[in-house]
């Protein structure tokens, strides 16, 4: 049980990550993290090799971009792709908030890695790609506007 703006949080700079619930926690069911992002903010196109994942609009808006469609998705909105679906998102014009839920656990180590990286230096496009791949995550779309 985790009360409100408790969970561990994951500095990544121009967004911040809040662990929910991890793989150890949920007997590698599911790992829950809450995302703050800023406007225009949003990943590359990419595909999860091992595991599906949810997302569930807490404020503000987000576009949704799964295969070649794109959704408009304010709060309330609620958004599951299945594991090996093309997928990416940008805020929409105000800071929002959501909750990423990935099943099987996963993904809590490609933050904690992409927060290492990012307080080195500067993330190449190719060290963002490495570091996806060691978490079962390819980029299969072009560079992101603003991510990191």
């Amino acid at each position: 049980m985790l009360g409100p703006g408790e969970g561990k949080v994951i500095d990544l700079g121009d967004f911040g990550v809040t662990v929910k619930a991890t793989g150890e926690g949920t007997g590698g069911v599911v790992s829950v993290i809450e995302n703050e992002e800023p406007p225009g903010f949003g990943p590359p196109i990419h595909v999860h090799h091992d595991c599906a994942e949810a997302f569930y609009v807490l404020e503000g808006e987000y576009v949704m971009s799964l295969e070649d469609r794109e959704f408009v998705c304010p709060a309330g909105s609620f958004i599951f792709i299945p594991q090996g679906v093309r997928h990416g998102f940008r805020v929409g014009d105000a800071a929002s908030r959501k909750l990423n839920l990935y099943f099987p656990a996963s993904m809590i180590g490609y933050f904690d890695e992409l927060a290492r990286a990012l307080q080195r230096e500067p993330v190449s496009e190719e060290e963002l790609a490495a570091i996806a791949e060691a978490h079962r995550m390819e980029i299969v779309g072009p560079p992101s506007e603003r991510y990191v």
